[in-house]
């Protein structure tokens, strides 16, 4: 027989093929992969495989439009998916779509749809075909990755001894506020808080005191942080930072004078060689309207002069850097 001779209805040879359709269909059906196939002009089910019983608990047959797919889908992700597959679908495009489809018992099911879009001789669409998968154990996992992806970038931005922000988050902060701040026209403040004589601290009672010691501030400093654009910050050794955006110079100052009866309230014992009884604390204030050509690297270092004017001028003591820069000092007050 030629190659290009059409076979005879009773051959052999077409009779096994017709066979092995069925043979095919088997090793669909036995797969965890569910096949389906859509009529683009009626938009109805031609096929979908049993497995689909198993793994959402509705009949086989319930899949009659893709009504029903819809309808069974997560609310959150319905629309996207549906516009989605049926915009690639009318350009002709193959696919891929993950969501959460609806068991019959009310439950949810990662799915991932594969779709094939079947073109005619004149390139309309014809039908779709594809698998549905269920992925519910990779979502887990990846899930899970994203959490602890989150939570290796909480812990990269927090400080390990105090548990509040470190400084890499603070100079995060920093500048997208500062940007926010000149953008806004609104203020933008700060409040450095350094321990007085740490150094004798540590020498009185030990670095396990000195720990100590600096957990139980940072801890009373992120507590009295009530707005939440805040940030409480480590700024470095035995020194605090506190970032205050939208915050003037009359709330900055209230917040240093909260943070010097705070550390008071503690209570601290010191007692190291020409200190007090207690530890107490040095503050450097500012307040800036971020203007074009201004940094916020020159706003910090501004208001870090201030706090070691403090430390000059005796210690337990508020600088404020005024608009202008001028310097003021204000006495620490009593707790």
């Amino acid at each position: 027989m030629n190659d290009l001779t059409m076979p005879d209805p009773d051959d052999a040879t077409l009779r096994e093929a017709l066979a092995d359709a069925d043979v095919y269909r088997t090793l669909l059906e036995s797969t965890r992969a569910i096949p389906w196939k859509i009529d683009w002009a009626s938009m109805r089910f031609t096929y979908i495989g049993p497995q689909i019983e198993s793994l959402l608990g509705w009949p086989q047959a319930s899949w009659s439009t893709v009504e029903d797919w819809a309808a069974r889908m997560h609310p959150e992700d319905r629309e996207r998916v549906v516009g989605f597959c049926v915009a690639q679908s009318q350009a002709g495009v193959d696919h891929e779509a993950d969501y959460r489809a609806m068991t019959h018992d009310g439950r949810y099911v990662w799915i991932r749809d594969v779709v094939h879009v079947v073109r005619r001789a004149d390139g309309a669409v014809d039908s779709l075909v594809g698998f549905m998968f269920d992925i519910s154990e990779r979502k887990k996992d990846e899930e899970e990755l994203l959490r602890l992806h989150r939570e290796l970038e909480r812990l990269s931005m927090t400080d390990g001894l105090t548990g509040i922000a470190n400084r890499r988050m603070f100079d995060t902060r920093l500048g997208t506020e500062w940007k926010a701040a000149r953008e806004g026209g609104k203020p933008l403040s700060l409040v450095i808080v350094d321990i007085d004589c740490f150094k004798q601290y540590n020498d009185a009672h030990g670095h396990v005191a000195g720990d100590e010691c600096l957990t139980r501030i940072g801890g009373m400093l992120q507590e009295l942080s009530q707005r939440p654009g805040d940030v409480v910050a480590r700024f470095g050794g035995e020194e605090f930072i506190l970032l205050l955006p939208g915050a003037d110079e009359t709330a900055a100052r209230e917040v240093a004078e909260a943070c010097v009866r705070g550390i008071a309230r503690l209570r601290i014992p010191h007692g190291g060689p020409g200190v007090g009884d207690i530890v107490t604390a040095s503050l450097g204030v500012g307040t800036a309207r971020p203007a074009a050509g201004d940094t916020a690297r020159d706003f910090l270092a501004a208001v870090d002069r201030r706090l070691y004017d403090a430390k000059a001028r005796g210690r337990n003591r508020i600088e404020v850097l005024e608009q202008g820069h001028r310097a003021a000092a204000l006495r620490a007050p009593r707790p």
